[in-house]
């Protein structure tokens, strides 16, 4: 059963970790779909790995410029796109909140919360002309409660602000039939969290109820299910896959 048959998805940070899932089971099920990452050695080699459906663009999410150049290249590719994963993301320093250096505050903001916004309005003129839309923002655990939240300050107030962000573009384009939701994992076993563990994260797995991390693909999975129209009522939503770890 191909789930994403004829649909066309953007996805962010695509090079590697939950993007590279994603592009991985976007493209088992039928979608064709353009990965984007900074990593362009890595992204044109997962572009090439995955075949005719799959083109790469080296892409600073956090330039409008480029997302306008995504866009195009998408539509003259593949045509209207119907799905946008806003994937890519940062941690940023592990420090507190009076020690946090203002530019690395901005710099997280930027690439977590400012790239989504660039992200949604940029594709959303195309999902109006297809007709029907996915949007899935990537959060986080940190993007409901702040006390997981371990690398900043910064880190928290940007996904919690692509929970609201989310919210108010669902309410907008809902009557579009454009739906917005947000995912919000917990500790994934990704190169990004293996390397934030080991720079001060703590005891990762004495926090999860279920007492692993998760795979990328079991993250995958819940965005393949909002990108597909098996979701077409569900909008607006922040979607929890933690294991059980803000239940406490």
């Amino acid at each position: 059963m191909e789930r994403l048959k004829g649909k066309v998805a953007i996805i962010t940070g695509a090079a590697r970790g939950m993007g590279e899932s994603h592009a991985r089971t976007f493209i088992a099920e039928g979608a064709k779909v353009i990965l984007t990452d900074l990593s362009d050695v890595a992204g044109q080699a997962l572009a090439d790995e995955l075949g005719e459906n799959a083109i790469f663009i080296k892409h600073d999410t956090t330039n409008p410029e480029q997302w306008a150049t995504v866009v195009k290249t998408a539509e003259q590719k593949f045509g209207a796109i119907n799905v946008l994963v806003n994937n890519a993301g940062v941690l940023g320093p592990i420090a507190k909140t009076a020690d946090l250096k203002e530019e690395d505050y901005l710099k997280v903001c930027s690439i977590n919360q400012h790239a989504a916004f660039y992200g949604m309005k940029a594709t959303l003129p195309s999902m109006l002309k297809a007709g029907i839309g996915s949007i899935v923002n990537i959060s986080s655990i940190a993007g409901i409660v702040a006390n997981y939240g371990f690398p900043s300050l910064a880190y928290v107030a940007s996904k919690f602000a692509v929970r609201g962000m989310t919210k108010a573009t669902a309410i907008e384009y809902g009557p579009n039939n454009i739906r917005v939701n947000s995912v919000h994992p917990g500790f994934i076993n990704t190169p990004m969290m293996v390397e934030a563990t080991n720079e001060g994260g703590g005891d990762a797995l004495a926090q999860i109820p279920l007492g692993r991390l998760a795979q990328a693909k079991e993250v995958s999975n819940l965005v393949l299910f909002l990108a597909s129209d098996e979701s077409s009522y569900i909008t607006g939503a922040e979607h929890v896959i933690d294991a059980g770890m803000i239940a406490q």
